[in-house]
């Protein structure tokens, strides 16, 4: 089992005492070459394969027991949990949570932005990311996305949309927009799925309003409320970042 995650309060953009952490974390993000060696092999590497199994006797939906997709250039099977009587025992397993910060967002994190479940997710990545056409984006900071993700996702932290520069528009160029006199053509821009740690937590509305904010239109964003929490309350699939290896519980 991977180690739990160390829940900590979100920086608040608005707090003058944390733009300095805010500003010293965008500008490291950005400088790391792993970006965009990541961002562009999501791009153009990730494909899904429906993988049967006679053993699967808990199955995604009636008719997928388990998908294979290309995470960061390694197959990952992509199933639930077999064992019926398996619990979380990690921080997902938490009831309960300060609010504020962490209280129940709504099911919509902005106007004309879609928000999806387990299965339309599944759906996202066997299509628009196997085409080409999307990117899941784990928008949590690097800590949490390090612990633990949920495969073919790139992890793209919210702070880096609440600032508009340079950076963002190299970002918006890897995602199919094009810089114009007058702003950002979106008309060829990748559909972006993003999550966090689940409806209580606001990083990933967060990136979507940063997004919407610098013009990315609200029908190419899908919200994934459920984020981790609810997909290893599935028992889905996660790997672990840095190693690519596959959590088995």
């Amino acid at each position: 089992m991977w180690c739990s995650l160390n829940i900590a309060v979100l920086p608040n953009n608005n707090n003058n005492n944390n733009s300095g952490e805010l500003k010293t974390m965008f500008n490291h993000t950005l400088s790391k070459a792993g970006l965009w060696t990541l961002l562009l092999a999501a791009l153009v590497t990730t494909h899904v394969n429906a993988a049967g199994s006679t053993d699967t006797s808990v199955k995604i939906t009636k008719n997928i027991p388990s998908l294979v997709i290309n995470h960061r250039g390694a197959p990952v099977k992509v199933q639930r949990i077999q064992d019926t009587s398996n619990k979380l025992v990690d921080d997902f397993a938490k009831t309960s949570r300060p609010c504020p910060p962490f209280c129940i967002h709504p099911m919509k994190a902005a106007n004309g932005v879609k928000t999806i479940g387990e299965v339309e997710l599944l759906e996202f990545v066997s299509n628009d990311v196997a085409n080409k056409t999307g990117v899941l984006i784990d928008a949590r900071m690097p800590k949490w996305h390090d612990s633990e993700t949920i495969p073919g996702s790139v992890n793209l932290p919210f702070i880096i949309f609440s600032k508009q520069g340079k950076g963002l528009n190299q970002i918006f160029e890897l995602l199919g927009a094009k810089k114009t006199k007058k702003g950002y053509n979106f008309s060829k821009a990748k559909n972006l799925a993003l999550f966090c740690n689940g409806p209580w937590c606001d990083q990933s509305t967060r990136a979507i309003k940063g997004l919407m904010a610098a013009g990315y239109p609200a029908e190419k964003l899908f919200y994934y409320r459920g984020g981790m929490q609810m997909w290893k309350l599935f028992g889905l699939t996660t790997v672990l970042p840095k190693s690519n290896m596959v959590s088995k519980k």
